[in-house]
Formats: structure tokens, C-alpha cells, sequence
């Protein structure tokens, strides 16, 4: 979000997907940052701090949007801002479907439902893992989940909406505001509903730097310092998977580093399978005589 929170234009051929490649670019365009988007965003984490120490289960994050919005209206900033949003139902989009597209569709449509899959499962496990003290919260289904999702993105994709996966922020934010029951994702909805329609006005006068701000403030919340504490109690093959899943995530993507994290499981598992046995010598014949005279 630095780019979006300093006011940074993209660099010929665009921003580099990936975050330490894209960091470097960023450092490369110091000379355009500038202040006021970047006061913008440091308010709304610093509004957001304070608020959630005095209000835990508050929204601390809309407390500093707000904050913002008033210090940019009040002191004349004319900064990037949301816009209107069209909240228009998009038309149905229409498809003719051939036999080639077996070999050129599904392959795409497969790596797609792969890549979604284990985003939601990511996401299902950290919200568990925040809400673990919540005691009467149901466990999550994976397969529910899963296939729910796969409904909303079936009937989304007819409208050409772009592809829903699981979003860890919003889910945690909810957690952290005490949401222990499938009502609060309902009311959750709602609410979101309720600013996109009527408080579109509202939304539309948002700085873009707030919103990254925001954005900083829940990557923080979701950040767990706990376990790089725990590295030294953990197995080897935990506390290496947990390593290069960090550092791969940063270099490539979530996906290929859960990807890579996991694949780390498989080499004690071939050790154990294969190797072991095959190393493993079977005791000398003048051993097992020395043992059967000695009974």
C-alpha cells in the first residue's frame, strides 16, 4: 500500500507483482513521494491505535477514516479520492461454449478453482486461529465453504464479476469486533450494503490514502510476533516450512508459498518411506547365533 499512501505513480510497464521486487521500485520513485497523502494514511493508523485501546471491540479503523476525511475537508486537500461508485446490476454476460474449449477452458477453470480453493482455506484457518479463544463459535466446514463459495462465484461470473475468494482482513476486523455468530457475516453484509448505497455519497469523498491505511492497520492486526517466539520449540520441519513460506511470500506469491512451505513435509516423509528401510541392516548371522547360544 506504500504507492497508494506516498502518491506514487506507476513506473514504465506498471508496479512488479511481487512485494519485494515492487518495494524496490517504490524505494527507486523517493524523490516524488509526497507529504499529504501520507499524513493521510499515518492519521488513520494512529486514530485507529488509539481507538482500539479505548473501544476494543469498536470499528477503530472507520474511527480514522473519518478522522481523515475531516482533516482533508477542513484544511482544502484535494487528494485522489474513491469516486462515485455505478451500482448497477451488470447485464448477463452471454457465452457460446465449443468442443475445443474442453482442452483450452477447463485447464484455466481448473488452476483457477485450485489457486481460490486454497485461498479461502487460508483464510478459514487464520479466522479460527483468531477466534479461538470465542469458545462457542462452531468450527468451520471446509467443504461448506468451499462450496459456497463455488455457488457465489458460478452465479457472480454470469454478471462477469471477477472472482470471490476469502479476504483474512475483513473476516479478522469482524472477529475482533466480537462477531461470534453467522448473523454478524449477515449484518456485515448488510452494513457494507448499506454504505455503498446509501452513504454512497460518503464513500465516494474517501481518500485512497485512508483506505491504505486502513489496509496497513489490519495487515499489522493480523501479524501473530508469537510464533517467530516459538521457533526454537517447534520441529525442525515446522520451524523450516514457517520460514520459507515467509520469505517466499514476500519473493513470489501466498499461493506458490504455501505451495513450497507444504512441499517441505513430503522430504522426512520419503526419508521415512524409502530411505530408512533401505539403510536399515539386517543383523549378521554370527550375531543371531551369538543370541540364541547365549539363551
Amino acid at each position: 500500500q506504500l504507492k497508494i499512501m506516498l502518491g506514487l505513480s506507476a513506473p514504465k510497464g506498471g508496479w512488479d507483482e511481487q512485494m519485494i521486487p515492487q518495494f524496490m521500485q517504490e524505494l527507486a520513485k523517493y524523490h516524488e513521494m509526497r507529504a499529504i497523502p501520507a499524513i493521510l494514511g499515518v492519521v488513520v493508523v494512529v486514530i485507529a491505535a488509539i481507538a482500539v485501546k479505548l473501544l476494543p471491540k469498536g470499528p477503530s479503523p472507520l474511527f480514522g477514516v473519518m478522522v481523515a476525511v475531516g482533516l482533508a475537508s477542513a484544511l482544502g486537500w484535494h487528494e485522489k479520492t474513491v469516486g462515485t461508485l455505478d451500482l448497477k446490476l451488470p447485464p448477463f454476460a452471454g457465452f457460446t461454449w465449443y468442443p475445443s474449449d474442453v482442452w483450452s477452458v477447463l485447464p484455466q477453470a481448473f488452476g483457477l478453482a485450485f489457486v481460490t480453493a486454497v485461498n479461502i482455506l487460508i483464510t478459514s484457518r487464520v479466522v479460527d486461529h483468531f477466534r479461538g479463544r470465542h469458545k462457542h463459535m462452531r468450527g468451520s466446514d471446509a467443504d461448506a465453504e468451499l462450496g459456497a463459495y463455488g455457488i457465489a462465484n458460478v452465479v457472480a461470473g454470469m454478471f462477469g464479476a471477477p472472482m470471490s475468494v476469502g479476504i483474512p482482513a475483513r473476516s479478522i476486523a469482524n472477529v475482533q469486533c466480537g462477531g461470534s455468530t453467522r448473523m454478524s457475516n449477515l449484518i456485515h453484509a448488510g452494513i457494507l450494503l448499506a454504505f455503498l448505497t446509501i452513504g454512497n455519497r460518503v464513500i465516494a469523498q474517501i481518500p485512497l490514502a485512508a483506505l491504505a491505511g486502513v489496509t496497513i492497520w489490519m495487515g499489522a492486526r493480523l501479524l501473530d510476533w508469537s510464533t517467530w517466539k516459538r521457533l526454537h520449540m517447534m520441529r525442525r520441519v515446522d520451524a523450516a516450512a514457517f520460514l520459507v513460506t515467509a520469505v517466499c511470500v514476500l519473493l513470489m506469491n501466498a499461493v506458490w508459498a504455501v505451495a513450497i512451505g507444504s512441499a517441505l513435509y513430503v522430504i522426512p516423509y520419503l526419508q521415512t518411506k524409502f530411505f530408512d528401510k533401505n539403510t536399515a541392516q539386517p543383523e549378521p548371522v554370527e550375531a543371531m547365533a551369538a543370541g540364541q547360544s547365549s539363551k
